[in-house]
């Protein structure tokens, strides 16, 4: 069977490369894996004291951490379009001033939001004075879809996103580069029934199996083809040639 060079060399590049994602979309299957089993043990470990040293993002996301300090409700952020249980309502975001020095926001829970006036705030509480909550290190108070630029340099309470870099240079607090996800219950009648967190494994071993399966397919159809070439081939081989018509000879009268 006589091979083309160009289709054959195309399909070897396709099955290459749907090959090699298809492996790399393992090996990201594999770190995520591997992320939620520290999770799970982050979880289940002592929590880690927040001062004012910084704490590197890297070296604290998803632990369990506790802080002392006061919260300051007077620049507090309410992240809009955050439903719990199909009833639109906010995330309570508040400064949290250590009590040994420097500052972390903390996700305080989740309030509901009026039906009827969109910008009214229902009342929650606030701890005065010193107190100590618990909770997890996040990089961020969760993120929602939205069209441009965050919403930290508006100076509004109600916002979409949070940034910490951003609200930091915003109101000038050295804040801890991530936030604390709050999980100890204070009387305030907020909702911490926090979603656990989810890596996404299961959407990158959906993904292997589609670059691999178009690596199957190209070969099956990189055969299909050859065949149907071949056979092409034999056929025109195989038809009985023409032969040229005679030419009569005339003499001349």
């Amino acid at each position: 069977m006589k091979i083309r060079l160009l289709p054959a060399l195309l399909i070897l590049i396709v099955v290459a490369v749907t090959v090699r994602l298809g492996f790399w979309q393992r090996d990201r299957a594999h770190q995520k894996e591997a992320l939620q089993a520290h999770i799970t043990q982050f979880e289940n470990a002592p929590a880690v004291p927040v001062g004012a040293a910084p704490v590197a993002l890297k070296d604290i996301e998803f632990h369990r951490v506790r802080a002392v300090g006061q919260f300051m409700p007077e620049q507090v952020v309410y992240l809009d379009n955050r439903p719990y249980n199909d009833q639109a309502g906010f995330y309570v975001v508040m400064p949290f001033k250590l009590r040994d020095g420097g500052y972390v926001l903390v996700n305080r829970g989740w309030l509901p939001r009026n039906g009827e006036v969109r910008t009214a705030i229902a009342p929650y509480g606030t701890p005065k004075g010193d107190v100590e909550i618990e909770g997890i290190a996040r990089a961020d108070a969760s993120r929602a879809f939205e069209l441009g630029e965050g919403g930290s340099a508006q100076h509004q309470q109600i916002r979409q996103n949070l940034d910490v870099h951003a609200y930091a240079a915003e109101t000038g607090l050295a804040l801890q580069p991530f936030v604390i996800q709050q999980t100890s219950d204070d009387g305030d009648r907020l909702v911490r029934d926090w979603p656990a967190p989810t890596t996404g494994v299961e959407t990158n071993y959906g993904y292997m199996f589609q670059w691999w399966g178009m690596a199957a397919a190209a070969v099956v159809f990189g055969l299909y083809a050859a065949r149907r070439a071949a056979k092409k081939d034999q056929r025109t081989q195989d038809m009985p040639q023409k032969a040229a018509p005679k030419q009569e000879r005339t003499s001349d009268a």
